[in-house]
């Protein structure tokens, strides 16, 4: 065993991680995670401000936002884009196992793997699509907001950045990697 190895690194790096480095990758995953959820919670909270602020403005004031429709619709693609990496690290998506589920074990740990990287390559052709129609729509304006179109397509991009770093770990590391009791208290 190395010196300067300790169980404490095996532990962060989870099961099946053998390496120092699976240890330092995990930590840096949790670092993006962090950094993700603060900022889903910012533009949720953006969300809620702006369409509260809305209705109290139309209905008790007679007035309108004008951009908070817009605003509002902007935070909450960012939002639900941000928060995909963390259902599919969970594994929280929809999946259809009714075959793989008859497989002896390795096999479906393996066939998950294959599928993982598989995922990993579709999310790199949508980030490369993302990033196309980002720049084609660059130059356009919203309509009520002096921003470039294009920021519809930013979360679509980190979301596939970090998706992707998710899948590739667990593709290294195995499928089970996140799946453990003390995960909630390293995300919150």
């Amino acid at each position: 065993m190395k010196a300067g190895h300790s169980e404490h690194a095996d532990m962060l790096a989870g099961p099946g991680a053998s390496s120092s480095l699976a240890a330092s990758v995990r930590r840096c995953l949790l670092g993006v995670d962090r950094a993700s959820m603060l900022l889903i919670q910012a533009t949720m909270a953006v969300m809620v401000l702006l369409v509260s602020s809305q209705v109290f403005s139309r209905y008790l004031l007679s007035e309108s936002i004008d951009w908070a429709d817009e605003g509002s619709r902007l935070a909450f693609v960012w939002a639900i884009f941000l928060a995909i990496p963390h259902g599919l690290k969970q594994g929280v998506h929809v999946g259809i196992d009714v075959l793989t589920n008859r497989l002896p074990a390795q096999w479906q740990e393996r066939l998950a793997r294959l599928m993982l990287l598989i995922s990993g390559v579709l999310m790199v052709v949508v980030c490369y699509q993302a990033v196309m129609v980002s720049i084609d729509t660059w130059e356009e304006l919203m309509p009520t907001l002096p921003v470039t179109a294009s920021v519809f397509y930013f979360p679509v991009m980190l979301s596939c950045g970090h998706a992707l770093l998710h899948l590739l770990f667990m593709a290294w590391q195995g499928t089970d990697t996140w799946r453990e009791p003390d995960n909630e208290e390293e995300v919150s």
